[in-house]
């Protein structure tokens, strides 16, 4: 019995010593909070400044939440195409995922209105455009079992071809790349008369090498990264629409979160994805001087060929219209931007 008392006595002794350890040390104690991790998959590539902003976002939400919270990123296309990455993140495999339009449009496909063809002239328009329509996909994401944790705008997209496009008939004689199951882009090439080649984007590189498709459509910064600028000769000076991509996240593994956590990963995202946007604009203008020094013309379109794409493009708005997204919201968009320029 006596042994037994003294066994107690020497365990009871060995948990006071460890505490005070603990508390010595500043070793986080045995019973602390588990991490709450969002594990997130992008198509960006590992070293770019999308991939750099956001390691700099898990860094400085670590330190504020005194490493309760943080981020795992898999760049590069590591967990597959966006369809691969939301139908990971349904069965919990992953958290989040920094997704394009394509994407986005499968979570909620009113989001696509962003990206209209010949929708919007200038990036004050686009922001213009998320001012006034943000707070709709917010809840419509969250509806869905999603959190927007910020919009990554990846830029203006113009046409990048073999073959010089002055009209709509210059790339209707052209084999046309479209991204395979996007039918925002499905649509604007139908309405073009084009005849498309449907490929996903991991493919469109050997494409342009072997003579499958002559025409792609793409931002300059992507032109570049991509390598697609080495197997086309000719950039068409018209914006054809402006590409969106977020971040969004598990809406369960959000509600995780303590208030004051989520008030600083918004915040914080907020700077974040302020600083990437910015960048991304500035990006796509030092590419777009870099591919024309290396080569490239800038083709500019006939007389009165910008009012054809234009009226397209507006057909394309009312082909859309309560398929991907109601006649309502296309009209609240429509409205304040023809207000913002009428001032």
């Amino acid at each position: 019995m006596r042994g037994s008392v003294n066994r107690v006595r020497r365990w009871r002794a060995a948990v006071a010593a460890c505490a005070v350890l603990v508390a010595a040390t500043g070793l986080p104690a045995p019973a602390a909070a588990q991490e709450v991790l969002f594990k997130v998959a992008t198509l960006a590539p590992d070293g770019s400044t999308w991939m750099k902003l956001m390691r700099e976002l898990d860094q400085r939400v670590r330190e504020e939440t005194n490493g309760r919270v943080g981020f795992r990123f898999y760049p590069g296309g590591q967990q597959g195409s966006d369809l691969d990455v939301l139908r990971k993140m349904r069965t919990g495999q992953l958290q989040g995922g920094g997704l394009t339009g394509v994407g986005l449009g499968e979570i909620e496909p009113s989001l696509r209105i962003l990206e209209l063809p010949f929708l919007f002239r200038s990036a004050d328009e686009v922001d213009l455009a998320h001012r006034v329509l943000d707070q709709v996909f917010e809840e419509r994401l969250r509806a869905r079992g999603f959190h927007l944790l910020g919009w990554a705008d990846v830029g203006f997209v113009r046409f990048f071809s073999r073959h010089a496009v002055r009209d709509a008939g210059d790339l209707r004689a052209q084999k046309t790349w479209l991204w395979e199951g996007d039918p925002l882009a499905r649509a604007f090439l139908e309405e073009l008369g084009v005849n498309p080649v449907p490929l996903n984007i991991t493919d469109v590189l050997t494409a342009l090498q072997t003579g499958i498709v002559d025409a792609v459509y793409v931002t300059p910064y992507g032109c570049l990264s991509l390598q697609w600028f080495t197997r086309v000769k000719h950039l068409v000076d018209i914006p054809i629409t402006h590409a969106m991509g977020a971040v969004v996240l598990s809406e369960k593994q959000w509600s995780l979160l303590a208030p004051e956590e989520a008030g600083a990963v918004a915040r914080l995202a907020e700077e974040i994805f302020g600083r990437l946007n910015a960048a991304t604009r500035e990006q796509n203008d030092e590419a777009e001087e870099a591919i024309l020094t290396r080569g490239l013309g800038r083709t500019e379109l006939a007389p009165g060929a910008m009012e054809g794409f234009e009226a397209i493009g507006r057909r394309v708005w009312d082909r859309l219209a309560g398929v991907l997204y109601e006649r309502d919201l296309l009209d609240r968009l429509t409205g304040a931007l023809a207000g913002a320029r009428g001032r």
